[in-house]
């Protein structure tokens, strides 16, 4: 009797270290995909030329149509609705946040170097760019895991 009291109850341990390491196997591929689509997102809305100002001569980047582009990249790629709500049937089942959408233009001298200490977030700007810092929820598949919340950072600068 002792013998298969310590069987199920191993059976149980194993079973809850199994559901931990899938839960954190899911919560690392869902850090990495949310990063690449958010490097898809500011890339893509770095590459918003200004082209009034360009045919002036001067190199910047249209605020407006970043966001835009960022927003629809962002939304396209972790497969959200246009307020940032998971679409149906997705992984994701809370909203992401966007906490920061900064551009850095033509009247900052470069190379530049932003910084967002309520973040904690700093980088280097050779030439004009895109700072985005988002917010995401893990939903756990087995709430073997605490609850887990990241806050994803990424900038990219204009390619010319």
């Amino acid at each position: 009797m002792n013998k298969l009291l310590l069987f199920l109850l191993l059976i149980g341990f194993y079973m809850t270290m199994q559901a931990l390491q899938t839960d954190e196997e899911l919560a690392m591929h869902t850090v990495f995909n949310a990063k690449h689509a958010l490097n898809y997102s500011t890339h893509a809305a770095a590459q918003q030329v200004d082209a009034d100002k360009l045919a002036q001569g001067v190199v910047a980047i249209d605020p407006a149509r970043a966001k835009e582009t960022a927003d629809r990249y962002l939304q396209t790629n972790l497969r959200l609705d246009s307020a940032n709500i998971p679409l149906p049937g997705t992984f994701l089942r809370s909203p992401v946040n966007v906490l920061v959408f900064d551009v850095i233009n033509e009247d900052k001298t470069f190379p530049y170097v932003y910084s967002n200490p309520t973040y904690d977030y700093s980088v280097r700007f050779d030439r004009p760019g895109v700072v985005m810092i988002i917010q995401l929820e893990f939903p756990r598949s087995f709430q073997v895991l605490g609850p887990v919340t990241w806050q994803i950072k990424s900038s990219s600068e204009l390619v010319f």
